[in-house]
């Protein structure tokens, strides 16, 4: 588990799980194995921080995204904002809590509703959670959002099909903002866009996460965009975390074997460059989520692992190293520089 002060930490996730039930039979349903998409992960986001979480696809970034927001039940486990446990709330005082929570959808076509124009879409929030008291105020409110995200006021009429993919994510980030939310789940809110668009939409995140003292979980694939948004990395590979550092720290002194491999498959615009460095290639396929392997999930792929990684259940006394589980917990092996694993 991560430790950090807890003065600072907006949210704090504790031995997150969650695994979806697989079952069989059409009357008599019983349930014969399950997907473990989060596999007990623990981390912090600080106040006006920025959390990039990266990893492969399926790996259960989004997953953890939705299960901060309480849109999944967590299997097990505590997420904590600002000190209050969601994972026991319900009904209403769930409800006032997600006012102070919004998510950033990664599909700007499929989630805006259709049969609904801008302005209703973005001001839909403001009437669930009664923040408008009469319709000029309504919209006035649309018409501020409108012009926050740079959208025209004058486009509320339209329709979602009548947009660019840039201009319905705007849509999409205005609804966000629309209850004034202290933290957002940023779902790879870029990754449906195209390159050039992505970088207003990036420059546009910032610029709000300043204006309005935002949080931001920033879930991406794409390492160079989460080098640029975010303050500090969380790496994660089949459902566990397996390193968080500050971004400075993560792109020149990664870790962890997958860490590594992952930026070595990163692009360098200087060709001479990109000749002469190392590629780290990683054998084999990502396990599945079903049947992850015992001991480390990593080390049927890894090219350091060693006998003790494939142990379900192991220690490393000698070295005052713990592996619960068989999944080794994450340690801190320079200052706030954490990583799971044995052997660094």
């Amino acid at each position: 588990m991560v430790e950090n002060s807890t003065a600072n930490n907006l949210v704090d996730v504790q031995n997150l799980k969650m695994y979806f039930p697989i079952t069989s039979g059409l009357i008599m349903q019983r349930k014969i194995a399950d997907v473990k998409a989060v596999d007990d992960i623990s981390f912090q986001i600080r106040q006006g921080e920025t959390l990039g979480l990266v990893g492969e696809s399926g790996c259960g970034k989004t997953t953890t995204g939705r299960c901060l927001l309480q849109l999944y039940k967590p299997t097990s486990g505590d997420v904590f904002f600002d000190g209050q446990n969601l994972t026991t709330m319900k009904g209403s005082a769930l409800r006032q809590m997600r006012r102070r929570m919004q998510i950033i959808f990664q599909d700007p076509y499929s989630s805006l509703n259709p049969r609904m124009n801008a302005g209703n879409i973005i001001g839909e929030p403001l009437i669930v959670h009664k923040l408008v008291a009469n319709k000029a105020e309504y919209r006035d409110r649309i018409s501020e959002l409108m012009s926050v995200v740079g959208l025209n006021p004058h486009m509320a009429d339209r329709f979602p099909h009548e947009f660019s993919g840039g201009q319905r994510q705007r849509i999409g980030i205005a609804r966000a903002l629309a209850v004034r939310p202290e933290f957002v789940v940023c779902d790879e809110p870029v990754s449906a866009l195209d390159v050039s668009i992505q970088a207003q939409v990036i420059n546009l995140l910032e610029d709000l996460q300043e204006q309005f003292n935002l949080t931001y979980l920033f879930i991406a694939h794409d390492l160079s965009v989460v080098r640029h948004i975010s303050d500090r990395i969380a790496v994660m590979y089949l459902g566990h975390i397996v390193e968080i550092a500050d971004r400075s720290e993560l792109y020149t002194n990664p870790m962890h074997p997958y860490t590594q491999a992952l930026l070595s498959a990163v692009p360098i615009p200087d060709p001479q460059l990109e000749l002469t460095r190392e590629r780290v290639i990683l054998p084999g396929d990502v396990p599945s989520p079903m049947r992850p392997p015992s001991g480390c999930v990593f080390h049927t792929r890894c090219p350091i692992a060693v006998e003790d990684c494939h142990q379900p259940v192991a220690s490393r006394m000698e070295q005052g190293l713990q592996l619960e589980g068989g999944v080794p917990s994450l340690r801190e092996v320079a200052p706030n520089h954490w990583v799971s694993c044995i052997e660094v």
